[in-house]
């Protein structure tokens, strides 16, 4: 895993409903555990849990824990730092959150355009 890799670098989030905490893991290239420890730190990060327990994400938590990896990981914040910057972010309706999803939905709408191109 490498934890200095910037967001351009990290997989585009598939079209789905929900992801497995797997399937977040690779998407975000964090660890499980990780996931779990940021969930009791980042009060805005509640997956959806389901029979016996299991955990669900959908995409803006995915895009939240992105955005969570790269204060910690890129830009040297602490937990508390992040928590801190996420809570004020929310307030103000962050930008950078803005972006990667504007970002997103242009590597999705690239995507069926390329897909209908081919149909």
């Amino acid at each position: 895993m490498l934890e200095a890799s910037n967001n351009s670098e990290l997989p585009p989030i598939p079209t789905k409903r929900y992801f497995t905490i797997g399937e977040v893991s690779e998407l975000c290239d964090v660890k499980p555990h990780v996931l779990r420890y940021w969930e009791q730190e980042f009060s805005a990060l509640k997956p959806v849990k389901r029979r016996g327990n299991r955990r669900y994400y959908q995409r803006q938590d995915v895009i939240l824990i992105r955005q969570i990896r790269s204060l910690l990981y890129e830009q040297g914040y602490t937990i508390g730092g992040a928590r801190q910057k996420l809570e004020s972010a929310e307030s103000r309706a962050d930008n950078s959150q803005s972006q990667q999803i504007v970002r997103q939905l242009r590597i999705e709408l690239e995507e069926l355009l390329h897909e209908l191109k081919r149909s």
